[in-house]
């Protein structure tokens, strides 16, 4: 195993050195022949991506996972329009930016770089495949990546097409690799191939994020796990709350800016509860209530159709990624605050309300990567932000915070310029 990745590393960092000098035509041309490829691909992909999924759910794979590892015509058509898009954008490679004249003769400028070789280690999701393809190739870094064992035909058939595009464009194909050996091993010696990797980025659950940060001699970048909440205070316009609501929660529960805690006012409990429970019970969502929400709800005309169970502690800082809401009334902002910083994970909160002194205050106290005023918590993504695809959203904050695009994926070299200077 060692030796075969060794001859991994070794391709990808001769793959970077030709990157880092490739044009900015010649990268997009890349990118969009990928985007090609994956349509052109498209009966040989979906046929890997069912044999996946016969696999899941031979294996008792959940419902949320196999949708995360789906992928359909429409759904493939959608991840080259994302790949597309990254084309269209700005190369920030190159940028020159922070110049300078020194009293000592140097002319002095920061510009923007390759990172080099970025491994990045998924699970259940085979589009981070093309993501991360799109944003390295784009960038000029070359990627190992390591999808989890369960979407190994999926990565491998839009590896190959991946592949071929960059040879039909002259790009070096060792500019990304996948990894298809299940063996949990494989990731171990990735983490340690410092000579060859410069960065690592997991996406995955916590087990995933914890097993890379411990075992790996390279730079890590964490992040992707998100216990989401919304607060809606009492100014809120609980009209348009039920349905940003149902958007954060129902749209795709699978994701990581989905909804898991729901924080009410308890002025505006008596409002907003039984419109939410009316709305999202009809979509299948179970409510997971503390005791004040549950007693009110439980009291309402419509309670006999509604989900609505006893929320246990561990119910609150828990990442569902499912048709689950946890749900719990305080008293004000400052217990919002409060629950936030005990349970929130640091990706993405909300607050509904018409008060600007509220809004300010709970952007400025909040520590997570985005933080939301009256809009849905599924906005904290790359796409969405203009960004084109990510490669991650990253809830730590060195060298970079939310979603991970291209600029994320950019160091930069001090240049410095004289005429014969000396330092005296």
């Amino acid at each position: 195993m060692s030796s075969s990745l060794e001859l991994i590393g070794r391709r990808a960092k001769a793959a970077a050195r030709r990157l880092a000098s490739m044009d900015t035509a010649t990268k997009n041309r890349a990118v969009n022949a990928i985007a090609d490829a994956l349509l052109e691909q498209q009966d040989a992909i979906l046929e890997a991506n069912s044999v996946d999924l016969a696999m899941a759910r031979e294996n008792g794979t959940s419902a949320a996972l196999l949708d995360r590892m789906l992928l359909t015509p429409a759904r493939l058509a959608a991840i080259a329009a994302d790949t597309r898009s990254v084309a269209k954008l700005p190369d920030p490679i190159g940028e020159i930016f922070d110049q300078a004249d020194l009293p000592n003769g140097l002319r002095l400028r920061r510009q923007r770089t390759p990172i080099g070789v970025v491994g990045v280690i998924y699970e259940a999701r085979p589009n981070v495949t093309v993501d991360i393809s799109a944003l390295c190739l784009k960038t000029g870094n070359a990627a190992i990546l390591r999808g989890g064992s369960d979407i190994t035909h999926s990565v491998a058939a839009i590896t190959r097409a991946i592949q071929e595009a960059l040879t039909i464009t002259g790009l070096p194909a060792d500019a990304i690799q996948s990894l298809i050996d299940p063996d949990r091993e494989v990731i171990r010696a990735l983490l340690r191939l410092d000579r060859y990797v410069d960065m690592i980025i997991p996406r995955g659950g916590a087990g995933l994020q914890r097993f890379c940060v411990e075992q790996s001699t390279i730079p890590v970048i964490t992040g992707g796990i998100g216990v989401v909440h919304i607060y809606v205070d009492a100014t809120a316009d609980m009209a348009k709350a039920v349905p940003l609501i149902h958007n954060a929660k129902v749209q795709r529960p699978s994701v990581c800016n989905a909804l898991d805690t729901l924080l009410v006012q308890r002025e505006a409990a008596p409002l907003l509860l039984p419109a939410v429970a009316n709305d999202l019970c009809a979509a299948g969502v179970e409510l997971r209530c503390d005791e004040e929400s549950l007693e009110l709800l439980a009291a309402q005309p419509g309670a006999a159709n509604w989900r609505i169970v006893p929320a246990e502690p561990s119910d609150f800082g828990t990442e569902f990624v499912s048709l689950i809401l946890s749900i719990k009334l305080v008293s004000g902002l400052d217990e919002a605050l409060d629950v936030i910083a005990a349970y929130g994970s640091g990706h993405t909160e909300a607050i509904l309300t018409s008060d600007p002194i509220a809004a300010t205050r709970f952007t400025q106290e909040v520590d997570a990567s985005a933080v939301f005023v009256n809009a849905s918590t599924r906005f904290n993504d790359g796409g969405q932000f203009g960004l084109g695809a990510e490669v991650a959203v990253s809830t730590q904050k060195l060298h970079a915070r939310g979603p991970l695009g291209l600029r994320e994926l950019t160091s930069y070299k001090w240049i410095a310029e004289a005429d014969y200077a000396v330092r005296r």
